[in-house]
């Protein structure tokens, strides 16, 4: 959540949003020779399934107050970062905009050019979609209803999901006050029956739409504490209320830290435990619904090392543990932002303008507008990884200085990404593959160095090693070997259950009439039932066959089947396929 000096951040801009809009070339910098090697182990199980990369997964905020929100340059800005998802109208002026009129309470400033047809325009072009925050601080549910009615009955614009306010829960509540909100009462109970009316004028004016609920973060301030006039804390407050009711539940996470080293921790220590909290609170209120209740962190980014190297190597280690945690949105905080300029320091080798911006807004101390910063580029490199609909599959390194990440895609390449946290010391690793045969040949890698201004292509290496320079992330791109036949072998598990689909590719066999499927479990997993296929087993010893329906596979083409088994030790992947004889490839 946005701490009292990232909401001066929101009013800085407002200076620097006046300035023309240019754009400025992108060159690669070379790092600086790295003192050492370390060698570390990442192991890919390119079968156990994460998540789906999702269609709104990786997004950013573009604040009404930004004058180059609707640019000819921004459309382009976003598509080429891989933003997918954009939000409107901006953190906490979010709680004093009227979208009827495109003007603000207070006096606080709206750029022109901003409105929301503008900005409509702007986001299709970019070929994302919105994620817009109703005025919950000054606003009614009449006024958002109007809004639904707009967007999606007048003008068709589908826009699917809608938050109602921002950071509700600092209007003073609990003695911090940066939202506005005009309520009388500015309890959680107030809020959780607010919502509720919301949900219901906004669904009536278009039911399709999907509304979240504002929740503090768990483990921060103001977690726990319970506020006057309610008997639990703002979480099980408001969910008690209207958890039956929402479609999703809403996070900021901006978590504090030491210094750089401490900050590049964070997605793994603290991504996980939130997710988790935010799930159990969510199983715990929205009953038999809670299965389709989704989780969006519509505001992240770090508080410190905001335009250098630290914070590209936070964004995707952070975007991409979030997803794999469940959520199915992360908004960056922000695309343009504005700074206070006595505040540049010098972080990594590299001028720091703490500007929460991917890109420069072009304040007096900042690059030409529209100049990346390396969260930018770090962003840029999940386009690499994956696209929405690709699966991300679980990838564990031995060393907490390197993060990785995999993605399965849809045409069974599987992708990985290396982000070594060393600032001093390259990172020599050695990659393994369950699930997955890569091809020998050399893999497309994708490269951002530390304080580059772009990101390097080209066939290096092998699947098995690859070097990530110090402070460097790289993204292998690998195919299957080429063989008589392939098998996409995804799995979900939990506790002494497996569920496996399984994709069969006649490469090379011909007309296939008629099939088999051997293999074998490392494991002591147990067959317990099946489809689209007919499948017996002796001790680890699997053979499955064609049904009546799917005898027919014709070379390229290819068939589905699946299984749910039982196992109490291990449900380990069986590392070999034969397809009518044929000795298959992996992945």
């Amino acid at each position: 959540m946005k701490s009292p000096v990232q909401s001066c951040r929101e009013r800085a801009i407002a200076v620097a949003a006046a300035l023309a809009l240019a754009v400025t070339g992108a060159i690669a910098a070379v790092a600086p020779p790295a003192a050492a090697a370390n060698s570390v182990s990442v192991s890919v199980d390119a079968a156990l399934q994460l998540a789906t990369v999702p269609a709104t997964g990786v997004g950013v905020n573009i604040p009404v107050y930004d004058a180059g929100m609707n640019a000819a340059t921004t459309p382009g800005l976003l598509s080429t970062a891989g933003i997918n998802t954009v939000r409107y109208p901006g953190g906490s002026h979010s709680d004093v905009y009227h979208w009827q009129t495109g003007t603000a309470e207070g006096g606080a400033y709206v750029a022109p050019n901003t409105g929301f047809d503008a900005f409509m325009s702007t986001v299709r072009a970019a070929g994302a979609q919105p994620i817009i925050t109703a005025n919950y601080g000054s606003g009614t549910p009449q006024e958002a209803a109007a809004w639904v009615q707009y967007a999606n009955v007048t003008k068709g614009y589908g826009v699917k999901y809608w938050e109602i306010g921002n950071e509700v829960y600092g209007n003073g509540e609990y003695g911090a006050n940066w939202e506005y909100d005009t309520h009388t009462s500015k309890s959680a109970t107030t809020y959780a029956n607010n919502l509720v009316q919301y949900i219901s004028a906004m669904k009536a004016a278009d039911p399709s739409v999907k509304i979240g609920a504002v929740l503090t973060t768990p483990g921060y301030w103001p977690d726990g504490i319970v506020g006057p006039g309610d008997t639990m804390d703002w979480n099980h407050t408001v969910l008690s209320i209207a958890g039956s009711k929402i479609d999703f539940a809403i996070v900021h996470a901006y978590p504090t830290s030491t210094s750089p080293a401490d900050l590049l921790t964070k997605p793994q220590a603290q991504n996980p435990n939130i997710a988790g909290a935010v799930r159990s609170l969510i199983n715990q209120y929205a009953g038999s619904n809670a299965p389709n209740v989704g989780i969006a962190v519509t505001e992240a980014n770090a508080q410190a090392y905001l335009d250098t190297s630290p914070n590209g190597l936070f964004a995707p280690d952070n975007y991409l543990t979030w997803l794999e945690n469940g959520a199915f949105n992360v908004d960056w905080w922000d695309l343009r932002n504005g700074t206070d300029c006595t505040k540049v320091t010098t972080v990594e080798g590299a001028t720091d303008y703490n500007d929460g911006g991917m890109v420069s807004s072009g304040s007096p101390c900042e690059p030409a507008v529209n100049t990346p910063f390396p969260a930018y580029y770090g962003t840029q490199m999940i386009s690499r990884l994956g696209a929405p609909g690709d699966t991300l599959v679980k990838a564990a390194s031995s060393s907490a200085l390197l993060s990785a990440h995999a993605v399965r895609r849809a045409d069974g390449d599987v992708d990985v990404m290396l982000i070594n946290k060393d600032p001093n010391n390259d990172a020599t690793v050695n990659l393994s593959y369950s699930g997955f045969t890569p091809s020998s040949a050399a893999p497309t890698v994708h490269s951002y160095l530390k304080n580059a201004h772009g990101i390097g292509t080209a066939q290096s290496s092998s699947p098995t090693t690859q070097t990530v320079p110090a402070y460097g992330i790289t993204v292998v791109q690998m195919h299957p070997t080429d063989a008589p036949c392939r098998v996409v072998y995804a799995k979900s598990q939990w506790s002494g259950v497996t569920v496996a689909n399984l994709t069969v590719v006649n490469n090379g066999l011909g007309q296939v009439n008629g099939w088999s499927l051997g293999f074998t479990f490392p494991g002591d997993a147990g067959i317990t039932n099946t489809w689209n296929a007919s499948a017996s087993q002796s001790g680890p010893n699997v053979t499955a066959q064609n049904v009546s329906y799917n005898a027919s596979v014709p070379q390229g083409g290819s068939v589905q089947w699946g299984f749910r088994a039982t196992w109490s030790s291990s449900d380990a992947n069986p590392s070999a396929f034969r397809f009518n004889g044929a000795s298959c490839a992996i992945g």
